[in-house]
């Protein structure tokens, strides 16, 4: 991945409802949900979420398509995938610390009390 893909992917996930968006089309699968459905979920206007979800899948973390006269989102993993990807590896250099707690994230929270 590209630094600049890997960067507007971050910023793109440094916003609270973009982290939820993402948190939830991960949750629903490859079937993924229209954004009505997202709305209610997040109890936003459909018009505001048009914002977020645009950036999420111009970074590449999501994906959309169109049946009939619906379109729906869903998290594109592969993308989620090679940020997370780059991160670990580009970033932390595959730093041993790191890539256990990205294996075991509850070890990780529980040192940090």
């Amino acid at each position: 991945m590209e630094e600049s893909r890997a960067l507007a992917a971050i910023q793109a996930l440094g916003h609270e409802t973009r982290l939820s968006l993402v948190r939830i089309l991960v949750g629903a699968g490859r079937a993924g949900l229209t954004q009505g459905d997202l709305a209610r979920r997040l109890g936003a206007t459909p018009s505001r979420l048009a914002f977020h979800l645009g950036l999420l899948e111009q970074a590449g973390l999501i994906a959309a398509r169109r049946e009939s006269r619906n379109v729906f989102y869903a998290a594109d993993t592969a993308g989620l995938g090679r940020l997370i990807g780059y991160v670990l590896n580009d970033c932390c250099a595959a730093h041993p610390e790191v890539a256990a707690c990205c294996r075991h994230p509850e070890r990780h929270s529980r040192h940090q009390n």
